[in-house]
Formats: structure tokens, sequence, C-alpha cells
């Protein structure tokens, strides 16, 4: 007989061949492998790498001082022709808000 098989006696002397031991756990109602269903993970959507970074966090007056100098500056590019400085004050305030959110801007 093979490494794989062994052999055991029986009370009547007659030699019967059992098999080796496998890893591989057997069901006793369906004598099929177990074999358990593992499910691919699928992939998280990217996140923004500084998503989970603090905000810097700066003075009223500071933030406020940076968007006053941007206004001008919007103001400038056009010449100082006349325009609506409200409009000027809002893109200014979208623009530094952006540059802090994205922390290139800071105290």
């Amino acid at each position: 007989m093979t490494e794989a098989k062994k052999t055991a006696k029986t009370p009547a002397g007659k030699r019967t061949a059992t098999p080796a031991k496998s890893s591989v756990k057997v069901s006793a109602t369906t004598k099929k492998p177990a074999v358990k269903a593992v499910k691919p993970k699928a992939e998280a959507p990217a996140k923004p790498a500084r998503s989970r970074a603090k905000k810097p966090t700066i003075a009223h007056e500071q933030r406020r001082n940076y968007i006053e100098v941007a206004a001008y500056y919007i103001a400038a590019r056009r010449d100082f022709a006349p325009g609506d400085p409200l409009q000027d004050w809002i893109a200014a305030e979208a623009e530094i808000d952006r540059l802090l959110a994205e922390g290139r801007l800071g105290a």
C-alpha cells in the first residue's frame, strides 16, 4: 500500500485501507468538501487626499483682510474700470475660501 493510506486491523483480522488525514473539512451529510464562498471586496471610491486633514482656522479679521486684498487685485485686473464692488468681493471671498480649504493659505 502507499504512504497516503494507512492500514488498520479489524476484529476479524482483515486489513482495510483508511485515507490519510486531509485539511479539507468534509460535511457529514453530503460527503463533499465544505467550501466557504468569499465575496470579492469592492473598491472604495477614491477620496481626496486632504479629506481627513484639519482645516486651518484663522481669525475672522485675518480672513476678512485676505478677502479685502483679493478684491482689490480683482478690481486692479480690470484697471479699476467701473464695475460692481459686491461682485468683486464675492469672487474674492470664493477664492480665499478655496485657498484656505486646500491649505495653500494660512495664518
